[in-house]
């Protein structure tokens, strides 16, 4: 997703669970994973190339480094992983196919409202179906280019990012859902942090 939608994310997510201060340092690293550095080389940054397995190595990396970062005084190394690892959790719902799977299973009357999905059906995210965007470059880049999106876009095949993605509301119906999942799956990671804290750590990270 675009940055000003992770910041909503966390914004609705989190805004009741830590101070404005740490909201600010988690969003700051959450946005950073968008950064030309976290773009190439880092599927597992945002779950791109059908990186599964490395993306939740990836979140399950940044969940050690905040008990790590708390028990040695670190508060913001602490927030700073769980916006990266945010970052991550966030992105699988836009940019791979778990939506429109789980939109599939109902026909068009029946179609529950954005604010009913359920983002950790196990079914799909266990399905060989389930697959995400990959990165045709240097094709891929010239996308994100305007004018010239026009001419790139026929040339990438379907299960390139550029197609699959669903990063904002201009991707259609799907970017309601995917919001909406990103904000529970933030919200789950936010209790997996913290539940088994002690009193004072949780209390260090919420910064109360």
């Amino acid at each position: 997703m675009y940055i000003p939608y992770h910041q909503q994310i966390l914004q609705e997510a989190l805004e009741k669970n830590v101070s404005p201060h740490a909201l600010k340092i988690i969003s700051e690293a959450n946005a950073k994973q968008d950064h030309l550095r976290g773009q190439i080389g880092h599927d597992e940054y945002h779950f791109d190339n059908n990186a599964f397995e490395e993306s939740y190595a990836y979140v399950a990396e940044n969940h050690t480094q905040i008990h790590t970062a708390l028990k040695n005084g670190h508060v913001e190394k602490a927030w700073k992983a769980f916006g990266r690892l945010s970052h991550a959790a966030q992105d699988f719902y836009a940019h791979s196919n778990y939506i429109p799977l789980w939109l599939a299973e109902f026909d068009e009357e029946s179609t529950p409202p954005a604010s009913e999905v359920i983002h950790d059906n196990q079914n799909i995210i266990k399905s060989s179906n389930l697959h995400s965007g990959k990165l045709y470059y240097p094709l891929e880049i010239l996308s994100f280019i305007p004018w010239l999106k026009k001419y790139v876009m026929p040339h990438l095949p379907k299960d390139s990012h550029a197609w699959m993605n669903i990063d904002s509301p201009k991707q259609g119906k799907f970017f309601a859902y995917a919001f909406i999942a990103a904000v529970k799956i933030t919200k789950d990671e936010w209790h997996k942090a913290t539940t088994k804290l002690s009193q004072e750590e949780r209390n260090f990270f919420q910064d109360l």
